[in-house]
């Protein structure tokens, strides 16, 4: 037994139930896996060289990068092991835990080896070799005890389900030391008896054989592993899942002292005494209509635990039941609607009567709940119909907070003029910026094949209401037509567009092809002829543009950054983009706009920079333009952040030499948007993506991953939170007041947050049907693992004090940071 695993062992044989079969008065037993509850554990040996690497790399140092591999994809951050530059053979015996537990592992789990040589510097890492081995054997037990594993030269570890670096080798392609180790396995294991005099003479010719192996040439590299060992054997079974009855004895080789797989061919039929007991059951019931009748205490309580349930969770039969049979106790219990009305069976017309017909005499829900009944589970139109109810209710800047996903529930209804589409056209008529928007909004739809006679009904349904209302207010047709000219003036700046990209140079000079343009074929954007709307601020009226404050960007799709002035003598900048998904930006700003109210109505400020994004196209849109300088510029010009808030708010007996507002705005801000940015899963973050403003406001910029993803598809996963060194220094370092006043924010934000998963949820399931890349159930199922709902307050606090902790000493980050930064250089 390896001695990384002692302390594990000791409480998997007090911390879990072991199982056992029985057969001729023996005995089998053995763990699930779904039964520990530790952490995977494992030592890393030592790294045997082959001669290549003793000849070509003089003095190697070198480490391991340890990465777990669920399914085959990566799962946590990867973990290194400490440099190692004694000369062959390199012997590290380090011991690493990594986050993930042996009850989420799944039968097609790996650990994937990568052995790295620092020896030319940290900006010229070499790849030595990878391995990967399978934590479970062919017969799905866990392995245990001391491999030696084949290491692949040049290669990084393929974690991929058919793996290219597979540590196992076939028996005829393998060296006699690695025969030897299988067979000591199993030695360890039990699998071959036990002889005192003759074990004593095979144990001092293997220690030989090793001994000479290591000091002569070998043929391949090898790196030596030991797996934690238990007990008794560890069988996989799915977290969850239970085990209803023991192994039959007739299953079980005791001879070999293995599990023998058998196949039953009636596994996933359905048995039919058990279905006629369920519907005679559940036929019982539904027959309950006792008005009077109330829960135990046990009911109760389950009760209880099924309204705590997140909405993308789906109600077993049981459940159903408990909630159909409490029924009208529950009509006081606003939360409980949305669940009752998922344990309607709605094919069954009496009971889809019922259960309409119980709808009114409900306490009123909450918008949250509302947003749920529109989703495409809810097919029955009076539900849906109650739902639109709710939201008539709603103001028109609470409406604006979820308009985006209202007219994606038009998806879901069941005819063209709907309900909710009246709804939605008639609020428009009072609010010229709901009407502005939810034009917008219609108009990047009708490029969804599958959706598109839909939304142009809607859209038709908004341009004929408009321009009746001229029958009441004289400028009813200028409504529309201002509302059009926003298209013609998007229009326009895609023709400048178009025109740059036919030159091939850099940013400076297309910015003075730019100005070439205002004052030739484009001149007449300086002065509109009428005053148009502002497309992201409809109150704000634009009159034209100004060349000389307008740019172009250092980008890779070459941005435009426009100056408008406006009715009032101000000036509005707003950045022209073509070329980029801006549904998603659209989505994240929206979310971070309904998270800055959320956190100010529970009396925290965090002071957020919700900047307004519009979709104008699948690939094109506006985004307001906030004056501000990105972090990598700052660290390149001033050398720190401290320096440049030193120099934007100066304050000698400030804290740092900064206003103390300032300094505590800058925290603020960093809090917020470290939290925002791990629940939303945003992914690429590097220093030009975040930026300062001089009043000391940190903000995020460009979420085009989001919900776990990352730019390339084998990048390894970033940290939860972006959290330079840069901005932990402007704070004055770990061990200082602020950073900890930081991380209080923090975790005081997480937890307001999470209690409104529940809408934040339902506003990312709306979205499910946009066809937006990371909107899928694989991503909400990420915002809400994200949420970590299972843990109470004082339990999230610990486990996002453990995240920052992690993303405070990653390494990842700063290799993307120095690749972004030279890609930048390119252009």
């Amino acid at each position: 037994m390896p001695s990384a695993p002692d302390e594990a062992q000791a409480g998997v044989t007090t911390g879990t139930a072991d199982h056992s079969s029985c057969s001729g008065g023996k005995e089998f037993r053995f763990i699930l896996s779904q039964d520990i509850s530790l952490p995977l554990s494992f030592r890393v040996n030592r790294f045997v060289p082959d001669r290549t690497l003793l000849i070509e790399r003089s003095a190697p140092v070198l480490f391991v990068e340890c990465t777990l591999y669920i399914d085959g994809v990566q799962f946590g951050l990867s973990t290194n092991t400490r440099l190692k530059s004694l000369g062959s053979p390199y012997c590290w015996n380090e011991l690493v835990t990594l986050s993930a537990k042996y009850r989420d592992l799944t039968p097609f789990s790996h650990l994937a080896f990568t052995v790295w040589d620092m020896s030319s510097g940290e900006d010229n890492i070499y790849i030595v070799g990878g391995t990967t081995i399978s934590l479970f054997n062919s017969k799905n037990q866990l392995k245990t005890g001391r491999l030696r594993l084949r290491v692949w030269p040049n290669k990084m570890a393929d974690g991929s389900l058919s793996t290219s670096t597979p540590g196992k080798v076939p028996k005829t392609k393998r060296e006699e030391i690695e025969r030897l180790e299988r067979v000591a396995n199993k030695y360890i294991r039990g699998q071959i008896p036990h002889i005192g005099w003759l074990d004593n003479l095979i144990a001092n010719a293997a220690d030989k054989l090793e001994k000479e192996s290591e000091r002569t040439e070998n043929l391949h590299s090898s790196l030596i592993v030991e797996l934690c060992s238990f007990e008794h054997r560890v069988v996989f079974q799915e977290y969850g899942a239970k085990l209803h009855t023991s192994v039959p004895s007739s299953l079980v080789d005791i001879s070999k002292n293995k599990l023998v797989i058998a196949c039953d061919p009636e596994i996933g039929r359905i048995n039919p005494s058990e279905h006629k007991h369920s519907v005679l059951a559940w036929s019982l019931a539904r027959g309950v209509n006792d008005r009077e009748m109330k829960p135990s205490s046990v009911d109760q309580k389950l009760i209880q635990n099924i309204l705590k349930y997140p909405p993308t969770r789906t109600l077993n039969v049981d459940e159903k039941q408990l909630l159909w049979k409490f029924r009208f106790y529950l009509t006081s219990e606003k939360k409980a609607l949305v669940k009752f009305l998922l344990s309607v069976e709605w094919s069954d017309i009496q009971e889809a009567k019922q259960a309409v017909a119980l709808i009114p005499r409900w306490e009123s829900i909450d918008v949250a709940d509302a947003l749920g009944l529109l989703s495409p589970v809810f097919q029955n139109e009076e539900v849906r119909a109650y739902a639109v109810g709710v939201f008539e209710r709603a103001s028109d800047e609470e409406l604006q907070c979820y308009l985006l996903q209202l007219v994606q529930g038009l998806r879901f209804e069941r005819s063209d003029r709907s309900r909710l589409a009246h709804f939605l056209v008639n609020r428009a008529l009072s609010n010229y910026e709901l009407a502005s928007f939810l034009r917008w909004y219609l108009v990047v739809e009708l490029h969804d094949p599958s959706h598109a006679r839909r939304y142009l009904c809607t859209y038709e349904m908004l341009e004929d209401a408009i321009m009746r209302s001229v029958h009441k207010e004289e400028n009813g047709f200028q409504v529309w037509q201002s509302l059009i000219e926003q298209a013609e003036l998007t229009a326009q700046l895609r023709s400048i567009m178009k025109e740059l990209s036919n030159v091939k140079h850099d940013a400076q000079t297309k910015g003075r092809i730019l100005e070439q343009l205002f004052s030739g074929i484009f001149s007449e954007l300086k002065n509109f002829s009428e005053p148009i709307p502002s497309p992201l601020t409809p109150t704000v009226l634009l009159d034209g543009i100004v060349p000389e404050e307008s740019l172009v960007f250092k980008s890779a799709n070459y941005p435009l950054c426009i100056a408008f002035s406006t009715v009032n003598g101000g000036t509005s900048k707003m950045i022209f983009k073509k070329g980029d998904n801006l549904r998603k930006d659209q989505l994240v700003i929206q979310i971070i706009s309904l998270m800055d109210r959320l956190l100010k109505s529970d009396n925290l400020d965090l002071h957020l920079t919700p900047y307004q994004v519009l979709a104008t196209g699948l690939e094109e849109g506006l985004v307001e333009f906030i004056p501000s300088i990105s972090v990598a510029k700052i660290i390149q010009k001033t050398g720190s952040i401290e320096s440049y808030l030193q120099k934007c708010n100066p304050d000698e007996d400030g804290p740092f030499g900064i206003t103390a507002q300032c300094l505590e705005t800058f925290i603020k801000s960093c809090a917020g948007y470290s939290v925002i940015t791990y629940i939303l899963g945003i992914g690429d973050r590097h220093l030009d993506n975040l930026l300062l403003q001089d009043d000391g406001r940190l903000f995020h910029v460009d979420f085009s991953y989001m919900l776990g993803e990352q730019p390339h598809r084998f990048a390894p996963p970033s940290p939860p939170m972006k959290l330079c060194k840069e901005m932990v220094e402007a704070m004055g370092g770990t061990e200082s007041e602020y950073y900890a006043r930081f991380k209080s924010y923090c975790c005081e934000a997480y937890n307001i947050l999470r209690k409104s998963s529940n809408l934040i949820l339902n506003l990312f399931y709306l979205m499910t049907g946009s066809n937006i890349e990371s909107i899928t159930d694989k991503g909400t199922s990420k915002l809400q693992q994200n949420f970590r709902l299972d843990l109470d307050d004082e339990d999230a606090i610990h486990f996002l004090q453990g995240l920052i902790n992690e993303s405070i000493s990653a390494f990842f980050p700063q290799v993307v940071e120095t690749i972004h930064q030279w890609a930048q250089s390119r252009r």
